[in-house]
C-alpha cells in the first residue's frame, strides 16, 4: 500500500451529504458487477480503517486483500470443507448443506475485493492472569469491529459496497495456513468488496425506544 499524507483529504464525498445520511445508506450486499474496484479505492478503505480508535492506541490489526480468482478459490474450498463439517455436526439436512455451501461459495468468489481483517496480538499488553489477558484481548476484538466499520463506511461513500462474512472466526488457522499468512495473525472477518448488483433486501431496524434505556432520571 502506498504511504499517504497524514493531513490530506483522501477523497470527497460523492453521493452524501451529511453523516447520518452515510450511516442509513449503507447496505449488506451478496451479489456484486463484474466490473473491478481499483487498488486506489482499496487503499483508501484500508486507511479509512487506521483511524479507528484501538486500545493505547497500538491498532491490532492487519488487513489481507485478495482480488485474484485463484487465491479466493484456495480460500473458498478450505474454509468450505471446515464449515460443511461443522453444520453436518449440527444435523442439517445434507440438501440444505450444499445450498448454504454454494451461496457461500459464490459470495466470496464473485466479489471483486475481499479483505480479511487479522487479530494482530503482538505490541498489546500481556499481563501474567488470565483474565487480564483476556479482556485485553477482547478490546483488540472490539477495536477491529470499529475499523470495518469505518472501511464499510467510507466505501459506501466512495461509490462501492460491502458484505461482512464472520466465516474466518470458526477457521483462523485453516485461512491462515490456505493464505500461507503468518501464523501470528488470527483472521476474524471476510469483507466482500465491489459494486453492487441489485438493490438488496434491507432488514428493519429496532425502534430507538426499545434498544435505549435511560437509567439516569435526571437524565433530560
Amino acid at each position: 500500500m502506498t504511504a499517504q499524507s497524514e493531513t490530506q483529504a483522501i477523497t470527497s464525498p460523492r453521493h452524501v451529504q451529511d453523516l447520518m445520511t452515510l450511516l442509513r445508506g449503507r447496505r449488506s450486499v451478496r451479489h456484486y458487477q463484474e466490473r473491478p474496484v481499483a487498488r486506489a479505492l482499496v487503499e483508501q478503505l484500508v486507511e479509512a480503517a487506521r483511524w479507528s480508535p484501538s486500545p493505547h492506541g497500538r491498532q491490532p490489526w492487519r488487513f489481507v486483500v485478495l482480488s485474484s480468482l485463484k487465491n479466493k478459490m484456495v480460500l473458498a474450498e478450505r474454509m468450505g470443507e471446515t464449515w460443511q463439517r461443522n453444520l453436518a455436526m449440527d444435523g442439517q439436512d445434507a440438501a440444505i448443506v450444499n445450498i448454504r455451501m454454494e451461496k457461500s461459495r459464490k459470495r466470496i468468489l464473485q466479489a471483486p475485493v475481499i479483505i480479511i481483517p487479522c487479530l494482530y496480538m503482538e505490541d498489546m499488553d500481556h499481563y501474567p492472569d488470565e483474565q487480564r489477558q483476556a479482556d485485553e484481548r477482547i478490546m483488540a476484538i472490539q477495536s477491529i469491529g470499529a475499523a470495518i466499520q469505518n472501511m464499510l463506511l467510507m466505501a459506501y461513500d466512495l461509490g462501492l459496497d460491502g458484505g461482512w462474512m464472520c466465516a474466518p472466526l470458526f477457521c483462523p488457522e485453516v485461512v491462515c495456513d490456505a493464505l500461507k499468512l503468518d501464523t501470528r495473525l488470527s483472521p476474524q472477518a471476510l469483507i466482500t468488496i465491489g459494486y453492487a448488483a441489485a438493490d438488496p433486501k434491507r432488514r428493519e431496524r429496532l425502534p430507538l425506544d426499545s434498544l435505549v434505556l435511560y437509567l439516569d432520571e435526571d437524565f433530560a
